[in-house]
């Protein structure tokens, strides 16, 4: 497996915020950086799951054209 480029960038976070991920660093044993990164990819496929992928909304788009009465009687 290879070794993933990093990059060091900066950022601004809220006092309260950082103290807590820190100790919550320091009791498991872990580097600040790792549960930074672990947060980061937490965020990116919480967003990937969260789009709705094309042929899905195809498939809605063409069965809402054909039920689109029942769709009304049912949300009534």
């Amino acid at each position: 497996m290879t070794q993933p480029i990093l990059e060091k960038f900066a950022t601004q976070v809220e006092v309260e915020k950082l103290a807590i991920v820190r100790e919550l660093a320091r009791k498991e044993g872990r580097l600040l950086q790792s549960l930074i990164d672990e947060a980061l990819t937490d965020l990116l496929e919480k967003r990937r799951r969260s789009q709705v992928r094309a042929s899905v909304m195809e498939a809605y788009q063409s069965s809402h054209e054909t039920f689109a009465p029942l769709y009304k009687k049912l949300a009534d």
